[in-house]
């Protein structure tokens, strides 16, 4: 069976794309592709204008990649899964109605990719918080350490990589890419409650891990 390949960029991580102006005309539109909304580039780009879609690529790898990598934790991982979105991008972009805005549903189309890699490595969601609270508490007044006035971002980034898998779902989708719990629950496949119960069990992991980053003495806390 042949693989399937896309006729544009591979992305690496430490690579730039071009940027030089494009002038577009197709379907009606017409001017700087640059300027052109995401909504027309896709409607032009699903019957096979690669020039539109090739601009939807440029516009939006970084972020696709940026989202791989907080969920994996792996550079090479999220390499790969980026192609692996682009390439189901391309199948599926027809499908894309404005219902929603462009960057959320390709947001979602990513975790929907990320989430599908993990099933196939076993790696089952977190049922139950490490305490055995049971998933559909509803807990509030946890703090949003990516929120916090001074934080490392480095050191946040390394925290983060330390949450259990179904944690950092949670955690990167809500308070990183900002989506509502009921967002959240549906992408994960899970309850609403059991979406806030992972977020605080994760904000208040996080906040212990950077207060040992920032004094290693401090234990049991």
């Amino acid at each position: 069976m042949r693989s399937e390949t896309l006729d544009f960029p591979v992305f690496h991580s430490g690579q730039g794309v071009e940027s030089d102006v494009v002038k577009f005309e197709a379907e009606g539109l017409s001017g700087d592709i640059a300027k052109i909304a995401d909504f027309d580039l896709a409607k032009v780009a699903a019957i096979g204008n690669m020039v539109a879609f090739e601009e939807i690529y440029k516009r939006h790898h970084r972020r696709v990649y940026s989202i791989c990598l907080r969920m994996l934790q792996n550079a090479s991982e999220a390499e790969d899964l980026t192609q692996d979105v682009f390439i189901q991008l391309y199948r599926k972009i027809g499908s894309f109605r404005g219902d929603s805005a462009f960057t959320t549903w390709l947001h979602r189309m990513t975790v929907n990719q990320v989430l599908m890699h993990f099933r196939k490595r076993t790696v089952k969601y977190e049922k139950v918080t490490d305490e055995g609270e049971t998933p559909d508490q509803v807990v509030t007044g946890s703090v949003n350490p990516s929120k916090m006035q001074i934080v490392d971002k480095i050191a946040l980034e390394n925290a983060i990589s330390q949450l259990p898998t179904g944690y950092k779902n949670v955690f990167v989708l809500h308070d990183v890419e900002g989506f509502e719990h009921e967002e959240v629950a549906r992408i994960l496949g899970c309850s609403v409650g059991t979406s806030k119960s992972q977020l605080h069990k994760a904000r208040l992991k996080l906040q212990k891990l950077l207060k040992k980053k920032a004094n290693p003495r401090l234990l049991g806390v």
